[in-house]
């Protein structure tokens, strides 16, 4: 048994050097590029439109509104990263990963654009006011490839469904353990009772839940990094020299190690930057599929999702970093590989001992948002996989796994869990990323008809009918196509390179 488990740990590890050392890396930052440029920059043009549909956005009738379905990916993507993730980055590549970490985010936006546009499209009525969708939908309906479909959709479950809330819930059991003394089997207990009616209560209770705790623990932990920039303004230009000098090396340049410092840096910051927005990693467009959008449009809520990269890397994760680098005596103690400590030590030297137990309290909020959200992408792709009939019954099942990889968690070591979860995302993040390069035409398509009626003066509106590729592969419960005079009318209006050519 030992020799089986030995070779299974070499092989996961082998799995996870290829497709994260030499392939998704590049693919990711690749995509980006691609997107950002056959969308003429995108995440700048529309960067003030993007706050804009926020005004509207909690308007969802009797569904999930736009703004739920951001507040639910924020719930995923703001996480253990954010505050661990970032010291890691600071502590293994230098204060200049941060810079590749906002490059990485910037691109990032254009791909969460194309891939949450494209969930919308697909997306499929689920009967009682709300919908589903996400990668396996589009990888079937859009490419007819059900096995990468149902291939994808088993890689989300083992990872966001079931490892990674392990991992965070071992996260909250480890940081209530260190800051208050409590046992971690108490902790696990205390988290089932938490997150049990939360995920018995379907997507809607989720949705609901997000969107209330997501924008205060952001708030609150924005008001702390700001009170600590305030505290060290006089440092504040030096801090940021200091990210730029290091991100190009020029702090070593004396040294003669620019080389390895910049790609030490680069490396670190691109995979922690990708880790925590996970633009590309096909787990938010499950969420973004299930809004109903305002404007009625699926490119509305490509935009919505497009803010979910920005907050979390641009805003949270750069409050982070700004709390670390502002320490010096945090920076110089080399006393934090694992990152949430390094933390814990910048935030108690600039505020007090509390620091420490503020950080714990943050992971709390995080990482529980996170189990939650984790939950609802792996519900909805177990529904994917069972059909119809069997979904209740299958969803059921998958609750009661969740619940038991929580209290696992909470008590455990994770590391074979953890580099499990690695391999597991990577793999759907290269199926992903394999179906929206295939199916970008239609986003490019998608987001010109978008613009083109918002340049007329018009609320963009999405009739199917002008999309020859998407005849008979949307759901018409979903996307009711428009009058027949509306269809002829907005065809003989459209100019070339609108929605026709798609």
């Amino acid at each position: 048994m030992d020799s089986i488990a030995t070779w299974f740990n070499d092989a996961v590890s082998v799995g996870n050097g290829l497709i994260w050392g030499k392939l998704l890396v590049y693919l990711l930052i690749g995509a980006g590029l691609y997107f950002t440029v056959m969308t003429r920059g995108i995440q700048f043009r529309f960067f003030g439109h993007m706050f804009a549909l926020l005004k509207g956005s909690r308007d969802g009738g009797e569904g999930i509104s736009s703004f739920q379905a951001l507040s639910t990916s924020l719930a995923a993507r703001v996480g253990t990263g954010n505050l661990a993730g970032v010291a890691v980055a600071i502590y293994l590549g230098g204060p200049g990963a941060i810079f590749w970490m906002w490059m990485t985010a910037l691109v990032g936006m254009a791909t969460s654009f194309v891939e949450s546009t494209l969930a919308q499209a697909y997306k499929v009525d689920h009967g009682d006011k709300t919908f589903r969708g996400g990668p396996a939908r589009y990888i079937e309906r859009g490419l007819g490839q059900r096995w990468m479909a149902i291939a994808f959709s088993i890689c989300l479950i083992i990872a966001f469904g079931l490892a990674f809330n392990s991992v965070q819930a071992n996260s909250i059991a480890q940081a209530m353990e260190q800051a208050f003394n409590i046992p971690t089997w108490i902790v696990g207990i205390a988290l089932l009772v938490g997150v049990t009616p939360i995920i018995f209560g379907g997507l809607r209770s989720i949705a609901k839940v997000a969107e209330l705790i997501v924008p205060l623990m952001a708030l609150l932990y924005l008001i702390l990094a700001l009170v600590v920039v305030a505290l060290n303004i006089d440092e504040l230009p030096s801090a940021i020299a200091l990210i730029f000098n290091s991100a190009f090396g020029l702090e070593e340049a004396a040294g003669g190690a620019v080389g390895y410092a910049v790609a030490q840096a680069m490396m670190q910051g691109i995979k922690r930057g990708l880790f925590s927005n996970e633009a590309g990693m096909g787990s938010a467009p499950n969420v973004a599929a299930t809004a109903s959008t305002r404007p009625n449009h699926p490119a509305a809520q490509g935009f919505i999702q497009m803010l979910g990269v920005f907050f979390d890397t641009l805003v949270i994760c750069t409050a982070t970093a700004a709390v670390i680098i502002l320490s010096e005596p945090a920076l110089q103690s080399g006393d934090a590989p694992n990152g949430i400590q390094l933390t814990q030590v910048a935030l108690s030297e600039h505020v007090g001992d509390w620091g420490g137990m503020f950080v714990a309290i943050a992971i709390l909020l995080f990482a529980f948002t996170s189990l939650i959200a984790n939950y609802s992408y792996g519900e909805s792709n177990i529904e994917y996989l069972a059909g119809s009939r069997r979904s209740a019954g299958a969803v059921f099942i998958y609750r009661l796994a969740v619940l038991a990889m929580i209290m696992i968690g909470s008590i455990a070591q994770l590391g074979t869990i953890w580099n499990f979860a690695d391999l597991s995302m990577g793999m759907m993040a290269l199926i992903n990323l394999t179906a929206i390069l295939l199916l970008s035409p239609l986003a490019f398509a998608l987001f010109r008809d978008y613009e083109r009626q918002l340049k007329a003066g018009q609320e963009p509106t999405f009739n199917p009918d002008e999309f020859p590729k998407l005849k008979g592969k949307v759901d018409p419960s979903a996307w009711p196509s428009l009058s027949n005079k509306a269809s002829q009318a907005s065809s003989s209006e459209a100019p070339k390179g609108s929605g026709k050519d798609a």
